[in-house]
């Protein structure tokens, strides 16, 4: 399960605005590469829609069967917001439903019986 936590209004170029709701998965163990540490954290992902702003933030706190996936993109560089450095990343977050998610499993255990 998600949990719609926000919303983003955007700009196109011809100046029409959309929105995106900010979808946040449960939370997660994670290991601290550098100190071996262990934190919690959630993942983030946010998913374009046709609602407006008021419907938007009438869906805060609204669950939606799915997950937040880790998944391979073309490299970019994103700045840590609370230091200013800026990094390399070749992955984003991603929303997927939970019928995505059957069927990605059901394709992959095709392939492996195959």
């Amino acid at each position: 399960m998600v949990t719609i936590v926000d919303y983003k209004t955007y700009e196109k170029e011809d100046g029409t605005t959309f929105n995106t709701l900010i979808v946040q998965g449960g939370i997660e163990a994670v290991k601290n590469k550098e100190t071996g540490r262990t934190y919690l954290t959630t993942r983030t992902a946010r998913v374009s829609c046709t609602f407006d702003e008021l419907t938007c933030e009438a869906l805060k706190g609204t669950q939606l069967p799915g997950s937040v996936k880790k998944v391979n993109s073309e490299p970019y560089e994103y700045t840590i917001p609370n230091t200013g450095e800026v990094v390399t990343l070749t992955h984003r977050f991603e929303f997927i439903s939970e019928e995505e998610s059957i069927l990605k499993e059901n394709v992959i255990l095709k392939e492996e019986v195959i």
